[in-house]
C-alpha cells in the first residue's frame, strides 16, 4: 500500500511567557533561529505512517497534543523539529464552520468555502443539490449565516467539506456535535468513504466511533505516542487507565483488627499478585478467612472494572457453600471456579470480603487485579452467546 503520511521526529513547541521581557526574548530568540527559552512541548518525537485506505484513531485526554498534531498534519501548524510527508490530496474537518462570513447567506459561504478547496464554479453548482440534502438546514440556507444555530453551521461544514472526496480525510471531534441523525449520518459517510477506500484519520473521546470507523489507532498522552496498535485493544487500554485514574485511590488491602475476620492470601490462579488470563479460560480464585470465633464465616467475592464499578457479586451462603477449616481451627479456605470466563479484554479486579458466620456483618475486604487478553469488538464488559438467524 501507498504511503500517504509519514511523521519522522515531529515534535511542536509553543513560547511560554508572561511577561514584557520574556516576550522580548522569545522574540529575539525567533529572529534568530534559537531555542525559545521558554517553551511548552505540545508535541515529543511523533513518528508515524499510515497507508492509503487505512482508517486511524487518535485517542487520549483533553491537552494531550491530539488536535497540535492534527494541525500539523494538515499544514496549518508547522512543526518545530522532524519532517511531515504527505502525498495525495488532503481535507481537514477540524472546525466545521471556519472561515465562513457570517454576513453572507449559507448559500453564499457554500460557494465560498468550495472555492477554497480548490472547485471550480461549475463543479460547484453540479454538486450544491447533494451538499444541500446533505446539510438539511431547508429555507434557511438563503439567511445570513449569522442568524444559524450552531447545529446549523456544523451542519453545513460538513455538508460542503464532504462535496469532495479526497485521499486524506483528517477529522476532530465531528461525531461529538449535532444531533443523533445528523452524527449518523455523518457515520454512514464516513463509512462509505473508507469502503471506497479512502483514508481517514479520526479524532474522537468516543471509543465506539473509535472502534467502529477505525482500525488502527495511537494513543497520545504528554504529546508522546503512548500506545499503538489494533483499535480494540488500544482503546480498552485506554479506558482501563482513564477508569484508574478516575477511581478514588483505596489501598489494596484493608487491615483488619485484633481480634477479627480477615481475608488471607487472596489468590488469582495462584497468583496472589494477580493474574493475566484469555478471554474464556477459567479462573479460580482462592484465599482464606481467618474468623477467631472457630464459626465458619460467609465469603463474599466481587468482580469490578478498574474504576470500581461493580459487575457481578455473589456470596459463599447464597450457594449454601459452606467453608471448612483447614490446618487451623481459625482458618477457613475457599476457592470458587469461574469457567468459560465471558470477560470482554480489559482490566479488572476481584475483591474478597470477609463476612461473619450469619453473611450479615463485613469485617474485611482484600482486592487482587485481574487483567483478560483476546479479541473482540464487542462492546461493554461480559460477552454472551450469540447467534443470527433470518427473520
Amino acid at each position: 500500500m501507498d504511503s500517504l503520511i509519514r511523521l519522522e521526529g515531529v515534535g511542536k513547541s509553543f513560547p511560554q511567557t508572561s511577561t514584557t521581557l520574556g516576550r522580548l526574548a522569545t522574540l529575539a530568540a525567533l529572529l534568530r533561529g534559537r531555542p525559545l527559552p521558554s517553551a511548552f512541548h505540545a508535541l515529543t518525537a511523533i513518528d508515524l505512517e499510515m497507508r492509503r485506505g487505512e482508517s486511524l484513531g487518535l485517542i487520549g485526554v483533553n491537552g494531550a497534543g491530539k488536535s497540535t498534531l492534527l494541525k500539523t498534519i494538515a499544514g496549518i501548524v508547522r512543526p518545530t523539529t522532524g519532517h511531515i510527508t504527505i502525498t495525495g490530496r488532503v481535507s481537514a474537518l477540524l472546525e466545521l464552520g471556519a472561515g465562513f462570513h457570517p454576513e453572507y447567506t449559507g448559500r453564499q459561504n457554500v460557494f465560498l468555502a468550495a472555492a477554497l478547496m480548490g472547485l471550480s464554479d461549475a463543479e460547484i453548482r453540479a454538486r450544491l443539490p447533494d451538499i444541500l440534502a446533505f446539510a438539511d438546514i431547508g429555507e434557511h440556507i438563503d439567511q445570513p449565516l449569522k442568524h444559524y444555530s450552531s447545529g446549523m453551521v456544523v451542519r453545513l461544514g460538513f455538508a460542503v467539506a464532504t462535496c469532495v472526496e479526497p485521499d486524506i480525510l483528517i477529522t476532530d471531534e465531528v461525531l461529538a456535535v449535532g444531533d443523533e441523525s445528523f452524527q449518523r449520518k455523518c457515520t454512514a459517510w464516513m463509512e462509505n468513504y473508507l469502503t471506497g477506500g479512502g483514508a481517514l484519520l479520526l479524532c474522537s473521546h468516543s471509543m465506539y466511533h473509535i472502534e467502529k470507523l477505525c482500525r488502527r489507532a495511537v494513543w497520545i498522552h504528554e504529546g508522546r505516542i503512548h500506545a499503538e496498535g489494533e483499535a480494540g485493544a488500544v482503546s480498552r487500554e485506554y479506558l482501563a487507565w482513564h477508569e484508574a485514574r478516575m477511581a478514588t485511590t483505596r489501598a489494596g488491602h484493608v487491615a483488619a483488627a485484633s481480634g477479627m475476620h480477615a481475608v488471607k492470601n487472596l489468590a488469582l490462579n495462584g497468583d496472589e499478585h494477580g493474574t493475566t488470563v484469555a478471554m474464556g479460560s477459567t479462573l479460580e480464585i482462592s484465599g482464606a478467612i481467618f474468623a477467631p470465633d472457630a464459626r465458619p464465616p460467609v465469603v463474599g467475592i466481587g468482580l469490578l472494572k478498574a474504576d470500581g464499578t461493580s459487575i457481578y457479586g455473589l456470596s459463599s451462603d447464597m450457594d449454601a457453600h459452606v467453608l471448612q477449616a483447614a490446618d487451623d481451627p481459625q482458618r477457613f479456605t475457599f476457592a470458587l471456579i469461574l469457567p468459560d470466563l465471558n470477560l470482554l479484554p480489559g482490566r479488572y479486579e476481584i475483591r474478597a470480603h470477609a463476612l461473619d458466620a450469619e453473611g450479615y456483618r463485613v469485617f474485611d475486604e482484600v482486592s487482587c487485579p485481574l487483567r483478560v487478553t483476546g479479541q473482540s469488538r464487542e462492546l461493554g464488559v461480559c460477552q454472551f452467546p450469540h447467534y443470527w438467524r433470518h427473520h
